[in-house]
């Protein structure tokens, strides 16, 4: 399938259906190969036009906020695995009315909720599991100075009253051998802890759909957990980069070029800050389609917005640029989307999805209300 970027309307983030199809067909089977339950984490693929798709293969969803946790019962029609960092007192009873899993970040707030707990929900307690490969700190949830989870020394060897799960996150687009290797460091820490419990959540950031990745080993990995621990009546993982990976793009135009600075610049109708601020904060430089590795005409990317900074590194084409061209940003699917701002009241690019019989699907366009509406 080839897709035709003329037929799509500029800017716009285009998910391909087929993409997604196969990125949840190999979680399906990595699931049921390993007797776990996999959950879409909300915060990495919130597209949720296609939550009905999704639903087909996958366990649910995961949700960080009251609004992800309402997002997951409205569009995919199931309750979801909800842990905030930090619950909001007055949400708290509209969030367990649409959860079937709620985990606590600290001992202080499940004393805080715990008189709130109902049988219909299954409590947990994250926990720092002592271990992590991250490099970048901003995406890294398992340092030792982390807010984020119970450290080992704050909790005994009986886990407190009404709570049946565990959940640990401690990867970032990690392997199945990351995740072997901090699953020793849980173990080592939290054994007696784990023997207690119904279900342990491993968290996200298993990468599984991308290309190097080993799906068999994974399974390999969860088994030999689940056969150490017979007590857990659930294991699970959240993964949501890879139910997005590389299904989709992000459509642009070049809508001028200067010659300023050691490389032209082509404008686009797209902004890094407010369109794809991930590549700024992580950072990284993303693919661009129908690019080169060397030739005469290199153009650095340059964003719409009013930030210095809102440009990014050179690309090289086998033509010069011209004004109309389309920059077609790969890989946009997941975390991007969730990111977007409308800094400078830069509106949004359209969401849309491309079909597996080779039709557009134009399902949310943005304007001038959407921004007006951010503000006061």
């Amino acid at each position: 399938m080839s897709i035709d970027y003329n037929k799509i309307p500029s800017p716009a983030y285009v998910l391909e259906e087929d993409k997604l199809r196969n990125n949840l067909a190999l979680l399906k089977r990595v699931q049921e190969e390993a007797d776990i339950h996999i959950i879409c984490a909300l915060k990495g693929f919130s597209f949720h036009a296609v939550f009905p798709l999704v639903k087909q293969f996958l366990h649910g969803a995961t949700a960080s906020s009251l609004h992800e946790a309402k997002l997951v019962f409205d569009k995919m029609g199931v309750k979801a695995h909800t842990y905030c960092p930090v619950y909001v007192p007055s949400e708290f009873d509209e969030i367990q009315a649409i959860s079937s899993h709620i985990t606590f970040n600290s001992l202080s707030e499940y004393e805080r909720y715990k008189t709130k707990m109902n049988t219909g929900i299954s409590y947990g307690i994250r926990v720092n599991p002592g271990y992590s490969e991250i490099e970048t700190d901003l995406y890294n949830p398992a340092s030792p100075n982390s807010r984020l989870g119970i450290p080992r020394s704050l909790l005994g060897d009986m886990l407190p009253e009404g709570i049946e799960g565990i959940h640990f996150h401690a990867l970032c687009e990690n392997t199945s051998h990351t995740l072997e290797r901090v699953l020793e460091s849980f173990i080592a820490l939290y054994h007696p802890l784990i023997q207690q419990a119904k279900w342990v959540n491993m968290g996200g950031g298993h990468l599984i759909t991308r290309k190097d990745y080993e799906p068999d080993h994974l399974v390999k990995v969860l088994k030999a957990f689940r056969e150490k621990y017979p007590n857990l009546e659930e294991v699970i993982l959240e993964p949501g980069s890879a139910v997005g990976w590389q299904t989709g793009v992000l459509v642009s135009t070049v809508l001028d070029i200067v010659p300023n600075g050691d490389f032209p610049t082509a404008m686009l109708d797209v902004s890094f800050t407010c369109h794809m601020p991930d590549c700024l904060e992580m950072p990284y430089k993303p693919r661009i389609l129908h690019t080169v590795d060397k030739s005469p005409y290199e153009y650095n990317m340059g964003g719409m917005s009013c930030l210095a900074g809102d440009c990014m590194g050179t690309w090289c084409f086998e033509q010069p640029l011209q004004v109309g061209d389309k920059i077609i940003f790969d890989d946009m699917i997941h975390y991007t989307m969730v990111k977007t701002t409308t800094f400078n009241g830069i509106n949004l690019p359209d969401i849309g999805i491309w079909h597996s019989d080779d039709t557009y699907e134009q399902v949310q366009t943005y304007g001038y209300e959407d921004y007006k509406k951010r503000l006061s």
